[in-house]
């Protein structure tokens, strides 16, 4: 933005001065002055600046203008010969008026409203003439706070020097309809119509054919500078007022220049940006002056702005640094207590960098201690940038990273150095001021930036062990399926929220699959869906059936002490029937992709949400699945947002589950996010059914409770076994387990007790159902005088695995036995 003394220090005039003997000494009069007014408009910070002829009895006319259109500030054709403009020039010196005394020269309240007038800067200064006639004024108008301060004045007063005298009595120079020309640009934001004057469209090598398009000037602007113009053209606040900044354009033959924006940004009557009145003018010229170390730090600032990691800043300080110091490595790193830990390093080869840095290389950063380089930790200490010449002494560690030169950057926030930047020269090197200058601008930044990214580190890293902790670390194999799933969690507000999944594997070949959605996407959200997620496996494992499992948890919500509520999809599945059972508590339906590729929603009755009503029924929706099936479940996250309806959601859905590979079940799982809005955290389940190659084979036996019921249960086991061909070891081996489980029921326990055999790819499961919860104690030293406990030592030495499953009357006692292999039949 145009503002209080855009030339600051007496390098302004140096720079000035090297502008002028940059321009061609052939160019003509009016080139001329077109390029020194530009020059005026750069090296000032004004925003209009005018050449004005001698008076020739009516005052002199305007010649040559550059900047906004006139009309702007409403800059009379003609030097009025009256007050306060006739004092002005019969003043025979430079005029510098300021506020209400500046805008006397204006009829600003008509011309534009949106300038106070207490901001008004003007600048009046003679021209040269011949003998004691003046040959002319230049006009400067220039918005801010103070008036033009000694060095911009000297400045001014140069470039006045520089501008030939022009011809009494020319005409001022024309404008279009739109008061547009020379340099000048009118952009209308609302419609993007362009009107831009023949110097605006011979900068961009653009004919006068022009369509009045700003995206055809924006197509020619380089790509890293794109963001830069478009919060000009398209400014994200209302905010109205100066604009400046500096981009690079290629031209259409190919050309790369630099171009110098000005312009103010005009409210429309609904008080928002409407339209911007500028000029463009070529900053190639002043930039090999200079002048772009201050855009170089902007350009910094804003990246540094957008920046949420640790990596991104450190990248963005060595992209804005290495190239324009022409150094030849830099490093940025934190500082740990007493190490450095470096996160990036420009070139990356490890050859690049000293020994000790290479003995301490962790995978691809190294991690360098700072006892080992003793004169680092004093510019540390000393909070300094500091640059060290060639032929200066340093430690091994420093030595070789700048034997031309090494700058230390300590990177300060609040108060101490959270970083250190390390730049080194192969070739002698002596920063000067500017350098400096630029030097410490960027710790300052980069500093502030690492204090606040290193918060959001920690921050994000507690969210994602928080998020890790409560969904599940990896899904379960399943004979007969494929089970996949995803979390994305919403980019706004904390990055952890409500949505959970679940695979439970079940006794018999059976999965539960679980999607739930607790209220909201927050810390309180996730902890209680932690909870919920527990309690829904808990109800699960003890084997109730569907409905009973949804209402435990709905109870389970009802009776905490929370204002949240959750909705959850609850489906078993049973992996050698293809055969299943449905519950939804307030929760999307599951769709269904079938094997022809067809898709349907299974969309039967619900119950309502849970924690909302304690005593609510949840209906069962039976499914029935043939290999191929792949079932989809999802929160809604995925199908519903502010600009999509649920039923559009879902339909999507459908589309996108017929067109994926079911055969790729995780690269289909992300085709389905890929384009997923996120401002919801999102939750997906896929489980494809292939069905089981070899389903088990099965008998039941009800153990009645009469003297011989272990017999009977020995009995009923060595038919079933010598059915299915077991061998004679393992049958022996089966029928002692048997004998002992059964007994075991029959003493400690009361009510029914039932036997259950499966055989399935040469494994044996015995399993005794009772209604005791108890689970039987496998003693570790059982004494010579112990009436019980051996029998489960023997269960356990003969078994391969052993273990309890609750049920919900009770309990089951297993074992399993691995059948030996039967030789191959003659």
């Amino acid at each position: 933005m145009a503002g209080d003394g855009a030339v600051k220090t007496g390098a302004g005039s140096a720079r000035a001065e090297s502008a002028l003997e940059a321009l061609p000494s052939d160019l003509p009069a009016d080139e001329r002055t077109r390029a020194v007014l530009e020059l005026v408009l750069v090296f000032s910070g004004a925003a209009l600046a005018a050449v004005y002829a001698p008076p020739d009895g009516g005052g002199g006319r305007l010649t040559a203008s550059a900047g906004v259109p006139r009309s702007v500030y409403a800059l009379p054709d003609r030097c009025p010969a009256t007050e306060p403009w006739s004092v002005a020039v019969n003043a025979g010196h430079s005029v510098w008026p300021v506020g209400r005394e500046a805008a006397a020269f204006l009829d600003l309240g008509h011309a534009h409203p949106a300038t106070p007038p207490e901001r008004l800067q003007l600048g009046l200064l003679p021209l040269r003439g011949v003998g004691e006639t003046p040959g002319g004024w230049l006009v400067v108008v220039r918005e801010g706070e103070r008036g033009f301060d000694a060095t911009g004045r000297a400045c001014l007063e140069l470039l006045a020097s520089a501008l030939p005298g022009p011809p009494g009595g020319g005409a001022p120079p024309a404008e279009t309809a739109d008061g547009v020309a020379g340099n000048a640009f009118s952009l209308d934001l609302r419609s993007g119509r362009l009107q831009a004057g023949e110097g605006v469209l011979e900068q961009f090598g653009l004919t006068k054919d022009f369509d009045g398009k700003v995206e055809s000037l924006l197509a020619l602007t380089v790509p890293e500078d794109l963001p830069t113009v478009m919060s000009v053209v398209e400014p994200a606040h209302a905010a109205t007022g100066q604009r400046e900044l500096e981009f690079r354009i290629r031209r259409p033959s190919g050309e790369l220049r630099w171009l110098h924006l000005r312009g103010r940004l005009r409210p429309g009557p609904d008080g928002r940006p409407a339209q911007i009145l500028g000029t463009v003018s070529d900053a190639t010229t002043a930039r090999t002056a200079g002048t772009g170390d201050v855009r170089r730090i902007q350009q910094l600032a804003a990246a540094l702005a957008g920046i949420s990691t640790v990596r991104d800043v450190s990248s963005a300080v060595a992209s804005a640094l290495r190239q324009r110091l022409g150094a030849t490595r830099i490093a940025v790193a934190e500082t740990e207590a007493d190490r450095l830990v470096v996160t990036v390093l420009d070139p990356p080869e490890p050859d690049a960098w000293p020994d000790l840095w290479r003995s301490e290389w962790r995978t691809q950063w190294p991690d360098a201690p700072i006892r080992a380089m003793p004169t680092l930790a004093q510019v540390v200490e000393d909070g300094r940038v500091t640059v060290f010449p060639a032929g200066t002494p340093l430690e091994p560690a420093l030595a070789t990273v700048g034997p031309g030169a090494l700058a230390i950057l300590p990177l300060p926030a609040a108060g101490r150095t959270v970083g250190v930047a390390l730049i080194g020269w192969d070739e002698p090197f002596r920063p000067g001021p500017d350098e400096r200058t630029l030097l410490t601008a960027a710790a300052g930044l980069a500093g502030g930036a690492l204090m606040r990214v290193r918060a959001l580190d920690a921050e994000h890293e507690l969210v994602g062990l928080l998020q890790r902790s409560l969904l599940p670390r990896r899904l379960p194999l399943l004979p007969g399926a494929v089970a996949a799933a995803r979390y994305l969690p919403a980019t706004v507000g904390l990055n952890v929220g409500g949505d959970w999944y679940d695979v439970i594997p079940l006794p018999e070949n059976r999965v539960a699959l679980v999607i739930g959605d607790v209220q909201g996407h927050n810390a309180q959200a996730a902890a209680l869906m932690g909870q919920m997620r527990a309690a829904i496996r808990a109800y699960a494992v003890e084997g109730h059936p569907p409905d009973v499992v949804v209402s435990h948890a709905n109870r389970l919500l009802a009776g905490m002490e929370t204002d949240l509520f959750a909705t959850c999809c609850y489906t078993e599945i049973s992996l050698e029937e293809g055969a299943g059972w449905c519950v939804r508590a307030g929760h999307l339906p599951l769709v269904l992709r079938l094997a022809d590729g067809g898709t349907r929603l299974v969309d039967e009755e619900g119950g309502p949400p849970l924690g909302v009503l304690p005593d609510a029924e949840f209906p069962l929706t039976p499914l029935r699945l043939i290999p191929g099936t792949v079932v989809a479940l999802t929160t809604d996250g995925l199908v519903e947002s502010a600009g999509l309806p649920l039923d559009d959601g879902l339909a999507l859905l459908r589309t996108a589950l017929a067109g994926i590979d079911p055969s790729r079940l995780d690269q289909a799982a992300d085709a389905l996010l890929h384009d997923a809005p996120r401002n919801d955290d999102i939750a997906l389940l896929l489980l494809r059914y292939d069905g089981m190659a070899q389903l088990p084979v099965r008998e039941s036996w009800t153990v009645w409770r009469l003297p011989d019921a272990a017999l009977h249960a020995r009995r009923f086991t060595a038919r079933t076994l010598r059915r299915w061909g077991l061998a004679a070891d393992d049958i022996d081996t089966a029928l002692l387990i048997v004998s002992e489980l059964v007994t075991n029921a029959l003493i400690h326990t009361d009510g029914h007790i039932r036997l259950d055999l499966a055989h399935h790819n040469g494994r044996l499961r015995i399993t005794v159902t009772d209604a005791s919860p108890r689970t039987p104690i496998k003693p570790t030293t059982p004494s010579w005088h112990a009436t019980g406990g051996r029998g489960i030592l023997l269960v356990s030495a003969m078994a391969h695995a052993w273990g309890t499953t609750p049920t919900s009357g009770g309990k089951q006692v297993w074992a399993e036995v691995v059948l030996m292999p039967r030789p191959p039949e003659d």
